[in-house]
């Protein structure tokens, strides 16, 4: 905007400095508070009842027991979060990856509350205010840091959303191409046509097949050579039967849900340069690998910026975005939303992309590189001291997982159940073997956090052992 002219009435309350003050002293008061939560606190046993009643009450309103017994008092500190029980947790699953820098960010907090004064409607096709065209002017200027990769950013309010966006895009430029390529074990998304991609028949139980969808096995660090052999037979095998009737390929780089795999550079330049030359989109999700590898984008991390034609983010990011170049450009009427996110949520995403890109996160000796490895050794140390109690660690980045015991839904339920009556949230992923994950706040995590939450594991370990096996 130029500066000649006389600002709005927007851009003057923005500058003015009663507003200003107010939004520093509410933020200030908040971070007063924030700064009392410095640890993993117990239950208050005078408050467990009435939660207890609390927890049943919105379990039956949303038609199903919430996973853990977790409502939030809506205040944290970094990596630990209050509960509306007067506890308090160290959270490395953080909303399964949705919070990079924690709870009650102090910057963060300033950031929400200016934006909530930007006008609270919520941001969409017909009416979009400046957040949107910051949030995408950062995405785009980090998707393309290291060479010109993609032209366009189109915001959604969900990830899986901005992954059906990129679909839509997939089919009109490949038309009449109606199939797609996955990996097997791949998680896409909970909607009908992504249910139809996900690799989980429970997850698409009693619905009906939205989309056809051929799978390619996925990577196998135990044996590189003949499972990228096994997955370029069975590419080419879809491609023969199917003649032109794939639109894309779905990577999952890093295979999340399905347990913390990664691939490798060589095995996804194989399959994309196969792809590329029958006219097949590759096209990446990286909803939950964004801001989580050593680089912004994972495909940046594995070197694919000549082969991707298109990607999705969210988690992370907070605002969702689909990210796809000129060449791909939908027709008019393909994507419209009503709704693409809150000022809030674009605000405080924008905000978020720049302390990422600015904070010294990425590169082989950025913080989540150092934090990873401190992940690690502390998982080879417990390997080491009960080889059969735990195995691991598995995961890239930021995205840290372990095998306990013999890796039986029963046994990392029981570990992820116990960690969190101990104080420390985690997660499942992964089937035979089914897996823990930590997916921790790279922003805000240190190696004391990371020491704490390898202690509680370590008790869990002990404490569980006895059921599943001799102690050792």
């Amino acid at each position: 905007m130029s500066t000649s002219l006389p600002p709005t009435l927007g851009e003057q309350l923005q500058s003015d400095p009663s507003f200003n003050h107010a939004i520093a002293q509410a933020a200030n008061v908040t971070q007063s508070y924030a700064n009392q939560i410095t640890g993993i606190r117990p239950v208050q046993s005078e408050r467990a009842a009435g939660y207890a009643e609390t927890l049943a009450e919105f379990s039956q309103l949303r038609g199903g027991k919430l996973y853990f017994p977790y409502l939030g008092s809506g205040l944290g500190n970094g990596p630990f979060v209050e509960l509306g029980d007067g506890s308090v947790k160290l959270d490395f699953i953080i909303g399964i990856g949705t919070m990079p820098f924690g709870h009650s960010h102090p910057a963060l907090t300033a950031t929400g509350l200016r934006a909530a004064a930007t006008d609270a409607v919520m941001h969409g096709n017909l009416q979009q205010n400046e957040p949107g065209l910051a949030f995408s002017r950062q995405l785009i200027g980090m998707a393309n840091q290291f060479e010109h990769v993609f032209d366009h950013c189109f915001i959604s309010s969900t990830g899986v959303m901005a992954g059906e966006n990129m679909l839509k895009i997939a089919f009109q430029a490949r038309h009449p191409a109606t199939r797609i390529l996955a990996f097997s074990r791949c998680f896409a998304g909970r909607t009908l046509a992504f249910s139809s991609i996900t690799d989980k028949p429970a997850f698409r139980h009693g619905l009906p097949g939205a989309l056809t969808v051929d799978y390619v096995p996925f990577y196998d660090a135990t044996d590189p050579e003949r499972s990228t052999n096994r997955a370029v037979v069975a590419l080419q095998q879809h491609l023969t039967r199917y003649p032109r009737q794939h639109a894309a390929f779905i990577y999952e780089l890093v295979q999340g849900e399905g347990g913390f795999y990664p691939g490798t550079t060589e095995f996804f330049t194989t399959l994309m340069t196969i792809c590329r030359e029958h006219e097949v989109l590759n096209l990446c999700d990286e909803v939950q690998t964004f801001a989580r590898t050593l680089q912004p984008f994972a495909f940046q991390h594995f070197a694919l910026g000549a082969w991707v034609d298109g990607l999705w983010i969210g988690k992370s990011s907070q605002a969702c975005a689909t990210l796809f170049k000129t060449s791909h450009q939908p027709k008019p009427g393909l994507l419209s939303q009503t709704f693409t996110s809150s000022a809030v949520a674009l605000a405080t995403g924008e905000h978020i992309l720049r302390l990422l890109d600015e904070g010294g996160y990425f590169g082989a000796d950025g913080i989540i590189a150092r934090r990873a490895a401190d992940f690690h050794r502390g998982l080879d140390q417990l390997h080491t001291a009960y080889p059969d109690w735990i195995r691991g660690p598995y995961g890239i980045g930021g995205m840290t997982a372990f095998t306990p015991f013999d890796g039986t839904p029963a046994q990392a339920q029981a570990v992820v159940h116990a960690l969190f009556d101990r104080g420390v949230m985690s997660f499942v992923a992964g089937a035979n073997p089914m897996r823990v994950r930590f997916l921790w706040p790279v922003g805000v995590t240190a190696t004391e956090h990371v020491t704490l939450a390898l202690e509680h594991l370590q008790a869990v370990l002990i404490a569980l052992a006895p059921t599943f096996r001799s102690p050792a």
